[in-house]
């Protein structure tokens, strides 16, 4: 007998055997207990997720002669039938090679006679989104008001491409991804059935790459059992065959840029090269290990939410405190814009090589001078830190820190202001009309006559803030975008990001003022506000601050 892959001689062969959808297949059970079958579907979802597999089970329960529970037999004559694939009821299409009108009218033309034997004619179509605008239209008649005996299952990893008037009549599912210790049970389940001797952090290890995909998952194992064939499968082995790297790896290259030891990161980075590794894939598993330090600092995370083993868990934890999250966030921020230009560049080593010395001498981030910025002064803050866990005294950790935060402040203001007298038209030049350029010499008199502002104009500058925002220089009017006017005992700019509101400086803010006073004839007097919702850092009370309200919108690559 041919040799069947994994992820086929495993498939689920009824509703029992699926793993992971379980709203999905309640539904479909459900129908065909109480006789209510739709006449068309859409399963959309990531690849390997059970959108075919569920759909051969459906067209086998609703065509079988003994159905239990909604479940199909797999016993009876129709359903071996379906399985052998000799039965004329179920016609599987796959739509990447079927994708023209002649095939559409080739269904349609089908669909006139009625099952030979069953009750139902399933259509899958596979990959439904690759058929043509003609294909769709010559399709939807059909597919709104079939025979009583039709049924149409349509599969897509990308429901965004089909149009409109096939999803309104379709009923949708959505398949998620399969949880990993779903697809670890699966995994382990198989090797069993195999006779394949496995260690468990091996088979967990397969689960974490098969990211949500079954399939995936069921590939890799199929991969690494036939390259070492016979022997116990261990979790090196897995490491070696997918090209990817241990936690170890990461976390002594973390350890080499957090202590700029030049020397051990690049022999480090010699190491994965030399291995094998592909850069591309080393980085972005980088930037998911990163982002797990991250959750070790913003709370109390379980082994299973960051996918590491329990006796790993101190070590990272330790290097986690050892920086600060301002680091962890500029690392993941350079890393991920690695990720990007490797796609492209010829050179990957070099390209993974250079990323690694900016995070090291932040000075080479010259094109992006706010984060070498705040990546310098972080690393000021960790020498302060060390110095006062190695027996500095701590009044000189005090005053340390006080030096960092005024050379901090000194450097925002200096930067914040190159910035302004470049965006700001000198003095002796003419302003744009409504610009909120340097006032000229008339601009006391000009403003003294005008009426102040009261509460009641606040409709007044909320209608007109669209255009004072557009006609505002271009870091003012990003900022901007993130301010609200509001009247709090007086006009208030509520701004919903702090980086924003500090952008408003006195200057800045009085030049505003003028500009609209200039458009809407009304002396507004503003001030500025920071929304609590979305302040990233609060007073602790004890002359600290602490951290609340935090996101990471961090998906792995």
């Amino acid at each position: 007998m041919a040799y069947t892959a994994f992820y086929r001689k495993h498939r689920p062969q009824n509703f029992d055997e699926v793993r992971g959808q379980e709203a999905v297949v309640t539904t479909l059970r459900n129908q065909i207990k109480s006789g209510r079958v739709g006449h068309a579907y859409l399963f959309c979802g990531t690849r390997g997720t059970g959108k075919t597999s569920i759909a051969k089970i459906f067209a086998r329960a609703v065509n079988c002669e003994h159905p239990e529970n909604g479940n199909c037999c797999n016993e009876c004559a129709t359903c071996k039938g379906i399985l052998n694939g000799t039965s004329m009821n179920v016609v599987e299409i796959d739509a990447a090679s079927n994708n023209g009108v002649d095939n559409i009218r080739e269904i349609r033309e089908e669909v006139k006679y009625p099952p030979t034997e069953g009750k139902y004619r399933v259509y899958i179509i596979d990959e439904v989104h690759m058929l043509s605008a003609g294909a769709y239209n010559a399709l939807l008649k059909t597919l709104e008001e079939p025979p009583s005996y039709v049924i149409f299952i349509l599969a897509t990893t990308e429901v965004h491409k089909i149009p409109v008037t096939v999803l309104s009549r379709c009923q949708r599912y959505d398949f998620k991804r399969i949880p990993t210790e779903y697809i670890y049970d699966q995994l382990v389940s198989i090797t069993q059935k195999e006779g394949v001797e496995a260690e468990e952090n091996a088979l967990r290890y397969i689960a974490r790459a098969g990211d949500g995909a079954m399939r995936d998952a069921l590939s890799i194992l199929e991969q690494c059992v036939s390259f070492h064939f016979g022997e116990k499968l261990t979790y090196e082995q897995v490491l070696e065959i997918i090209g990817a790297s241990d936690v170890d790896v990461f976390v002594d290259l973390m350890t080499s840029i957090r202590d700029c030891d030049t020397r051990r990161a690049l022999q480090k980075i010699d190491d994965i090269c030399y291995s094998g590794r592909d850069p591309g894939q080393f980085i972005s598993d980088f930037v998911w290990f990163m982002r797990n330090l991250l959750m070790l600092q913003t709370g109390v995370v379980s082994d299973e939410e960051i996918g590491i083993l329990p006796e790993r868990r101190p070590k990272l934890e330790q290097l986690a405190q050892s920086m600060t999250m301002d680091q962890l966030m500029n690392y993941i921020r350079v890393f991920s814009e690695t990720t990007n230009r490797l796609r492209l560049a010829t050179q990957k080593r070099a390209v993974l090589e250079v990323d690694v010395l900016r995070l090291m001498y932040p000075q080479m981030l010259g094109a992006d001078t706010g984060q070498a910025l705040s990546m310098r002064i972080s690393k000021l803050e960790q020498m302060v830190a060390d110095l006062a866990k190695n027996g500095v005294a701590p009044a000189d950790a005090q005053f340390l820190a006080q030096s960092v935060k005024n050379a901090a402040e000194g450097a925002t203001e200096a930067v914040e202001a190159a910035r302004y007298d470049v965006e700001t038209p000198s003095a002796g030049s003419a302003p744009a009309q409504g610009s909120l350029g340097a006032a000229d010499a008339g601009d006391a008199q000009e403003f003294k006559d005008l009426p102040m502002a009261t509460e009641n104009d606040l409709p007044l500058l909320l209608e007109n803030w669209d255009e004072i925002r557009r006609n505002a220089p271009a870091l003012l009017r990003s900022a901007l975008q993130y301010a609200q006017p509001e009247y709090r005992g007086g006009f208030k700019l509520v701004f919903s990001e702090k980086g924003s509101h500090d952008i408003l400086t006195e200057q800045r803010l009085a030049d505003l003022q003028k500009s609209i006073a200039r458009m809407l004839g009304r002396n507004f007097i503003l001030g500025r506000a920071l929304d609590g919702k979305h302040d990233a850092y609060a007073d602790a009370g004890d002359g600290t601050t602490r951290i609340k309200n935090i996101d990471f919108p961090i998906n792995r690559v």
